[in-house]
């Protein structure tokens, strides 16, 4: 399974490409930031962080693309920011018809490291040793785009049997019969 990690930001979006299956070595295939100029206008760097983004589906040809879930944070104007990217990222999945994943900042710590409270230092030492890297990502941006991806190929197969166990449950559950028209129950 090879994953597209994208953490969104408007001055700096995280992207990162690991390859692999849930209990074997993962491989980074690529990491990188996609970078706007803080001073520029809002549609110009939207169109840079679509640009960004679809270069990297260009080139890595994932089969799924994991988007850090946006959460409330106590300043409105960068959680805009992060919202605008997040939607570019999922906008150029979706129109190549890769399946996109949504982790919350939680899960992904969770998942890298044991703990959904791990700080940046730990996300980056644990990518930086379950992908074998020499060093951690610079920014920490890139390294949380390639949390992301681990993140997603750990959960995908969970999350798939769960959601296979939740259909084949709603199709066996008995229906309601519809109400005669006319007569009230």
């Amino acid at each position: 399974m090879r994953v597209l990690g994208v953490d969104p930001g408007l001055t700096r979006c995280g992207v990162g490409v690991v390859e692999g299956v849930a209990g074997r070595p993962l491989t980074m295939v690529g990491v990188g930031v996609v970078r706007t100029p803080a001073d520029a206008d809002l549609g110009h760097r939207l169109v840079a962080v679509e640009q960004g983004i679809e270069q990297w589906l260009d080139e890595h040809r994932p089969e799924y693309v994991a988007v850090e879930r946006v959460f409330s944070q106590h300043n409105v104007r960068t959680v805009m920011g992060t919202a605008q990217a997040s939607a570019v990222a999922i906008l150029c999945a979706s129109r190549r018809g890769i399946p996109v994943a949504l982790h919350t900042p939680s899960e992904v710590k969770a998942a890298v490291t044991g703990s959904g409270r791990a700080d940046k230092a730990q996300v980056g030492a644990m990518v930086t040793r379950l992908l074998r890297l020499a060093a951690p990502p610079k920014p920490a941006d890139a390294a949380d785009a390639l949390a992301l991806a681990i993140c997603h190929i750990w959960r995908a197969p969970a999350q798939n049997r769960l959601q296979q166990a939740v259909a084949l449950h709603a199709s066996r559950a008995p229906r309601t019969p519809p109400v005669p028209k006319g007569r009230t129950t």
